[in-house]
């Protein structure tokens, strides 16, 4: 057989090979076997970016796990309950249990609570994330309804930041995002990591308001369990 021949052989596979992932970059989101929504009243929506590399919301996973929300990803993807907003001043906080650190993916990637929703579920969507890695560093960014980084393409790293001992290993964190007056902040393991005032989060290409519709987020490519989900007025 020869080379060339063998290259077309080569080239119709792949063209006729189902999408098992998508890439972004030099990264891949692998679909999730079973994926969905199983958990009564919660939706959820992933990212726009990985809509036109062509994944769905059925390529991760939200099922319930005993008393935790169990999330696997596939595609990063936000869920929520539309019945669980906030207002005013407020505190949305979650515990993350990672049982396996990096068991999809060959370097950390993040999770964490979102707030201030409003029109999710559509392109319009606007959000805030607050979400811890298991290797030391944080990131806080927004969807406006395009994302907008507010401390970096990757993050920053904060040692109130839980690490996992090795891959494969467990590690825990708990992160919160608290609203009040004019300041908003990111909590992590009871430390204030960053903050903003409402002037930098609201706006053109920004959040909608602080008001709205909370829940969690995932990165691409992750494995992890959520208690404790609740918001508390302050």
């Amino acid at each position: 057989m020869n080379r060339t021949y063998r290259n077309a052989l080569a080239a119709a596979a792949l063209a006729l090979a189902p999408l098992a992932s998508v890439a972004y970059g030099q990264d891949m989101s692998h679909a999730v076997a079973g994926g969905g929504i199983s958990v009564a009243g919660w939706t959820g929506r992933i990212d726009a970016s990985a809509t036109k590399h062509g994944s769905k919301l059925s390529d991760s996973k939200l099922a319930k796990e005993g008393d935790a929300l169990h999330v696997t990803t596939g595609p990063a993807v936000a869920y929520w309950n539309p019945s669980n907003t906030a207002s005013g001043n407020y505190v949305v906080s979650a515990t993350f249990r990672e049982p396996k650190f990096m068991s999809l993916n060959d370097h950390a990637h993040p999770y964490g609570v979102f707030i201030a929703g409003n029109d999710m579920g559509t392109d319009q969507q606007t959000y805030l994330y607050c979400a811890a890695y298991g290797d030391g560093n944080f990131i806080v960014r927004g969807f406006g309804p395009a994302p907008f980084q507010m401390n970096g393409r990757e993050g920053a790293a904060n040692a109130a930041v839980h690490k996992a001992a090795g891959k494969g290993l467990p590690v825990e964190q708990h992160v919160a995002l608290s609203v009040k007056g004019d300041k908003i902040s990111c909590i992590i393991n009871g430390t204030e990591v960053a903050s903003y005032t409402k002037a930098e989060l609201v706006g053109p290409g920004k959040l909608k308001s602080i008001d709205g519709v909370y829940g969690i987020r995932f990165a691409h490519n992750t494995d992890g369990l959520v208690t404790d989900l609740v918001m508390k007025k302050q």
